[in-house]
């Protein structure tokens, strides 16, 4: 399976069209057709299909189309270790890092990375579980830090636990439910939460209902960190999240802990990579800094 046939199937996949991919790839349309005519031999299965809507991804097209992205993203990043071997210029690191591992490790292991690799950028996603897991699939990211339940990552993800990650709940300082004790009284509340799969908010419901709690009757939903931190300050919105980013006095500036028990469990905080892929020569030692910075 040559390489330019799966760069012919994702760019058709980025640009809508065969025509469009041609002119992007500075090819003909028939040499384009020709390549994917190829691929699709090569893999025994119908991977296009024509339809009034234009180009449409058939199963077979979809499913191989995650894995040339991946196959591609791995081969680019082959080169570039090549060429680092032979004095090339610096390495690109690609990494999503969770508010929590931002407000309270980042900045220092960046710095003892730039002093490390001063030739090498890096490139930062909000690593929010939803939002990382496409970008390791299909290769653009080399790692995230993010918090997770790893019995619903999927099998082709590796999770290096690093720690546990104790829930709280946090609204503006002065709120009139800061110091309620009971669920109970929290009938009335509003909330604003992150309930995209594997989120705090999404673990705080499913908790709630397996101890009998009434659900959440106001709750704005909301997968934005500096947006539901905005609303907790500025608003009677509550939200969980991490105890120790409401313990952090820059970051909880105007925020405040409730005092509600009981709370979920911890959740756990680690590094998240591709089962099988190892870490480039550039990511290796800024996932080690990470994991000497966070481990318990």
């Amino acid at each position: 399976m040559k390489d330019h046939r799966l760069k012919a199937l994702v760019q058709v996949a980025e640009s809508g069209s065969i025509r469009a991919a041609a002119r992007a790839m500075n090819l003909s349309q028939s040499a384009l057709t020709k390549a994917l005519r190829e691929l699709e031999e090569s893999v025994g299965a119908e991977l296009l299909m024509r339809s009034y809507k234009g180009i449409e991804f058939t199963q077979a097209g979809t499913a191989l189309l995650t894995r040339a992205r991946l196959a591609l993203s791995i081969l680019d990043k082959a080169r570039e270790e090549i060429r680092l071997l032979r004095g090339g210029a610096g390495a690109t690191v690609a990494i999503g890092v969770t508010p929590v591992v931002a407000a309270l490790v980042l900045p220092r292991v960046l710095r003892e990375y730039e002093r490390q690799q001063p030739d090498a950028q890096i490139r930062l996603t909000e690593g929010l579980l939803t939002t990382v897991l496409p970008g390791l699939m299909e290769g653009n990211l080399d790692f995230a830090l993010v918090i997770a339940d790893p019995a619903d990552l999927p099998y082709e993800l590796e999770f290096d636990h690093l720690g546990p990650v104790p829930a709280a709940l946090g609204g503006r300082k002065g709120h009139p439910l800061a110091h309620a004790k009971r669920w109970s009284e929290m009938r009335d509340a509003k909330w604003v939460l992150n309930l995209s799969p594997g989120s705090q908010g999404n673990n705080l419901i499913a908790w709630l209902e397996q101890q009998g709690i009434d659900a959440l009757a106001n709750t704005l939903h909301c997968a934005s960190p500096m947006l539901m931190t905005e609303l907790m300050r500025r608003t009677d919105r509550i939200c969980i999240g991490p105890a120790q980013l409401f313990a952090d006095s820059l970051f909880a500036h105007g925020i405040e802990c409730f005092s509600v028990r009981p709370l979920p469990p911890p959740m756990s905080l680690g590094l998240l990579r591709l089962r099988g892929v190892p870490l480039s020569s550039a990511a290796k030692p800024l996932a080690t800094l990470f994991e000497r910075s966070l481990r318990i």
